[in-house]
């Protein structure tokens, strides 16, 4: 298992239960340094699976006092491919760690 933070639409059930089959288990986490942007989504796909036209977006700050809260998911690799298919070529994921300690996965901007 691996972990997945989510700050935005992978967070709501429908999303998860039609991404991943299951509703993710996760914690509440904090990671420092990036700001939220919004995006304008264009799929298709993920329109209707979000039902959201804007999506939030990390961007990195370099500022530590710059905090984005949300949840921090465990998933298995094949998951993780799975949410690289749901996220829109925009991200990118990368690894880093969190106000927690612990380490995952998140998407940001490209």
């Amino acid at each position: 298992m691996t972990n997945l933070f989510s700050y935005g639409t992978l967070q709501k059930e429908q999303v998860q239960i039609e991404t991943f089959g299951r509703v993710l288990k996760g914690e509440k986490d904090i990671l420092t340094g990036y700001k939220l942007e919004m995006l304008e989504i264009t799929d298709p796909e993920v329109l209707r699976k979000s039902n959201q036209k804007y999506h939030p977006i990390l961007v990195f700050s370099g500022n530590t006092e710059d905090e984005v809260e949300g949840v921090l998911f465990e998933v298995t690799e094949e998951e993780i491919l799975q949410a690289d298919e749901y996220e829109v070529d925009d991200y990118q994921r990368i690894e880093t760690v969190f106000k927690s300690g612990k380490s995952g996965f998140i998407y940001v901007g490209k």
